[in-house]
């Protein structure tokens, strides 16, 4: 199995392509991203966002119209996806239609898909429906806008608070094994050993 790491939209989001068998799992929705889909030849199946705000759901729409199933903890929710104030606040070009998920993952610790089991954690504090999802059997873990390489989430949003995202990487990502590479929701991978030494932040 491959990933392959994808950036796009008006805040460079990444996103992240697991192939496996001709088909393929979807972690995140930055704008676009279902065109390197198709590029690829590959079939999509399912989408599992961290969380829900705008720069990781612009595709969501166009990814369900290729047949993917919708993973995430929360129903769908105009306070989670925060487009009003992406438009009114920061004049960014924002449309994204409701939708439905398939799988809410509130509640559960984890999710497979096939041969690809995840561990599924709640990390909220930069937003509260973030979850990360590990895998042991590719070594990584997507921690979306919770951790990222020298750095954490903003927490400066409503409904976000810094210790209770500080709380949940220390017992959520930190209790990671050391070699685990983080593919985070913006800059580069890191590995969770690499930020218990050297990220300031937490």
């Amino acid at each position: 199995m491959a990933i392959i790491s994808y950036t796009g939209g008006h805040v460079f989001t990444n996103g992240y392509i697991i192939e496996h068998a001709g088909e393929c799992v979807v972690v995140d929705a930055p704008a676009l991203i279902h065109e390197l889909i198709k590029s690829e030849g590959l079939k999509p199946t399912h989408l599992l966002l961290t969380h829900q705000h705008f720069d990781h759901t612009e595709d969501v729409e166009a990814l369900q119209s290729l047949g993917v199933k919708v993973v995430c903890h929360s129903p769908y929710a105009e306070n989670l996806i925060r487009q009003k104030e992406a438009r009114e606040n920061w004049g960014l070009p924002v449309n994204i239609e409701p939708f439905t998920p398939d799988v809410l993952l509130e509640g559960k610790d984890e999710f497979s898909v096939g041969e690809l089991k995840f561990k599924v954690a709640h990390v909220p504090g930069h937003s509260p429906d973030s979850i990360i999802f590990y895998c042991d059997e590719l070594n990584v873990v997507f921690s979306g806008d919770t951790l990222m390489a020298g750095g954490m989430g903003r927490t400066d949003l409503p409904g976000g608070s810094m210790e209770v995202l500080l709380d949940g990487i220390r017992n959520k990502l930190y209790t990671l094994p050391d070699s685990t590479i983080s593919l985070s929701g913006h800059g580069p991978e890191t590995t969770i050993g690499h930020e218990k030494e050297h990220n300031d932040f937490v």
